[in-house]
């Protein structure tokens, strides 16, 4: 009896072990990026032992994928999704829906990330060293291929297009998805970031009309 008591009392042993590891860690993490952060600190504010710890992560990445990777899934699983929703409709369709369905991911997008602001700061800016550090890479590089796929769908349906450089778009939507992930980066309000958000869309859009103009 007095060992089943001891146990219960450990505070290793409570349901919320796992929960008290990522919390410490993701302060840690977002104070000192990945490279920078202490496995010794994060149990130590943790509460916990070295060992109870490799009971729950194997690794300090592990760890740090077990904050991140949720919230990785779900912006890039719907980032993709929104692609090839758009790149399978009818090519005479595309044009009419080419603001909507950017529209609907970028307003699902602010509202995902003010909702998620720490970790989703933290996969933006502290996942250097570890498979997260190219997150926003990746995504600008879809970007560019949808674009260049998109300028080429124009092209057939008729409408002059000018020849872009690759380079060219990757600088726009490096600059676009920056823009959008500053929201959680300066920790801007909700309201203030669809405001901000929409009127960055409506400057890029701007912008692209005026190059596809030639």
């Amino acid at each position: 009896m007095e060992e089943k008591l001891e146990k219960l009392e450990n505070p290793e042993n409570l349901p919320d072990t796992m929960e008290r590891i990522q919390q410490a860690a993701l302060d840690e993490f977002l104070e000192k990026g990945f490279r920078g952060a202490s496995l010794r600190q994060i149990v130590k504010h943790a509460g916990v032992t070295t060992g109870a710890f490799y009971g729950y992560f194997s690794s300090k990445e592990a760890l740090f994928a077990s904050i991140v990777e949720p919230h990785a899934a779900a912006l890039m699983g719907r980032f993709m999704e929104t692609q090839i929703s758009f790149a399978e409709r009818p090519e005479e369709e595309q044009p009419e829906h080419m603001g909507v369905d950017s529209g609907a991911y970028v307003h699902w997008m602010v509202d995902y990330i003010c909702r998620h602001r720490e970790p989703v700061k933290l996969l933006i800016r502290g996942a250097e060293g570890t498979s997260y550090e190219n997150f926003v890479h990746n995504m600008v590089e879809v970007e560019v291929e949808s674009t260049l796929r998109y300028m080429e769908v124009l092209r057939r349906l008729g409408r002059r297009v000018p020849a872009l450089n690759k380079s060219l778009c990757h600088i726009i939507a490096s600059g676009m998805f920056g823009g959008l992930f500053e929201v959680v980066i300066h920790d801007i309000p909700y309201d203030q970031a669809l405001r901000d958000v929409e009127q960055l869309r409506a400057f890029y859009t701007a912008g692209w009309l005026k190059l596809m103009d030639g």
